[in-house]
């Protein structure tokens, strides 16, 4: 492979190729499910043929596959693709999928997430196909490895040389890579995650008050909402009765946990569960800080969307996170994962300096326009998928 981060063409430039992506799960719209829609539409409207396949075991909601038919895009449901390791079921799951992109004859293969990463890699080289895999963060750091993480780092040293290439979101996901020797350097390139523009009603006015904090993560443990409440009991007690919201937009299995640590607290007049929403661009628009407290992170989209409102941010010092905000502090703050003092002297800080908010989230808003737009992405994506061809 030939291309480094900074190449960069126009899909549309090119004559029309059968593109296939490859995802497991549809239950839920994070990072990798809104990188993939959004590189299939890019696609699809430069002219080439696309096709989404995305696992959708029976039973299951499957919100991710109802947002890809309404937004027109080809997408076909896999039962037997799942996101679970499970021998019996990934052996069929591999055979039906290799079925259906037999069915479809791609010129490529795009996979995306670790388990669609494994099987596709396989079903393409099978079918004499051209495969990427792109890596939405690595289940293993560049750290010692135990358990699962052990597990992952195998299977991706055994299915790596099956790939033409491997895009990593992250220059921390590419080191990780490196330093346990799961992918040849020369065939890894960094695409930065991007997300499209959006009208200037959207953007938001950090220098409001009293200032709405917001996160938006699934209520799960890598996303860590118990330290923010821990940290928001702190920053209560610090500032009294000075005015201050705080919303956690996004469910999940740990929601029961939030709401009793939330009672214990008596936090219910600073802080709202507001579940899964579809309007984030507009909650963003409406908030003054924007907070992310993962104790886990590839690249997240959720930054991104973030500075693209022209929000400060509060992040997790985690994964590629720093890509994104820089460690200069002109964009946000970064702090320790599972610290709830140190979140708190972060929030602390922004909602009592409305200066400070201005400041801190135009710099972000200019730096998404620099680096993180769709277009960019689109452009520096299509250059690899042209290299394998």
């Amino acid at each position: 492979m030939t291309v480094d981060r900074d190449d960069a063409r126009d899909p549309a430039a090119d004559p029309p190729k059968r593109l296939a992506f490859v995802i497991t799960r549809s239950d839920s719209v994070g990072g990798a499910q809104v990188c993939v829609q959004g590189l299939a539409e890019g696609m699809r409207d430069a002219g080439h043929r696309v096709r989404v396949f995305v696992g959708a075991p029976p039973g299951v909601e499957a919100p991710f596959v109802d947002r890809m038919r309404d937004a027109g895009l080809d997408v076909e449901t896999l039962p037997q693709l799942v996101r679970e390791i499970r021998p019996g079921t990934d052996l069929r799951g591999l055979l039906q999928l290799r079925a259906a992109l037999a069915r479809f004859d791609p010129d490529l293969v795009s996979a995306h997430s670790t388990k669609a990463g494994w099987l596709a890699r396989a079903a393409a080289k099978s079918l004499g196909k051209p495969a990427i895999f792109t890596a939405h963060g690595w289940l293993f750091g560049p750290g010692p490895l135990r358990g699962r993480a052990w597990v992952a780092r195998h299977a991706e040293w055994v299915t790596a040389p099956l790939a033409d290439a491997v895009v990593t979101v992250s220059e921390w996901d590419r080191n990780a890579a490196l330093a346990h020797g799961v992918v040849h350097p020369d065939k890894m390139v960094t695409v930065y995650n991007a997300v499209p523009d959006l009208p200037l009603a959207l953007r938001a006015d950090p220098k409001g008050e009293p200032p709405r904090l917001v996160a938006v993560a699934r209520l799960e443990e890598p996303k860590d909402p118990l330290t923010l409440l821990e940290a928001a009991a702190l920053v209560r007690q610090r500032l009294g009765e000075r005015g201050w919201t705080l919303d956690l937009i996004g469910d999940g299995p740990l929601r029961p946990k939030v709401e009793a640590r939330l009672a214990a607290l008596d936090l219910g007049e600073r802080v709202r569960l507001l579940g899964t929403r579809d309007d984030v661009p507009a909650q963003l628009a409406a908030a003054q800080v924007f907070i992310l407290p993962s104790r886990h992170e590839g690249f997240p989209i959720s930054i991104l969307e973030a500075m693209r409102a022209g929000l400060p941010v509060v992040s997790s010092d985690v994964g590629g996170v720093s890509e994104a905000l820089g460690r200069a502090g002109d964009r946000g703050r970064l702090v320790t994962p599972g610290d709830p003092a140190a979140l708190a002297d972060a929030l602390t800080e922004l909602i009592t300096d409305p200066e400070l908010r201005a400041r801190l989230g135009a710099a972000a808003r200019a730096d998404y326009e620099a680096r993180f737009t769709f277009e960019q992405h689109l452009h520096r994506t299509w250059a690899v998928y042209r290299s394998v061809l």
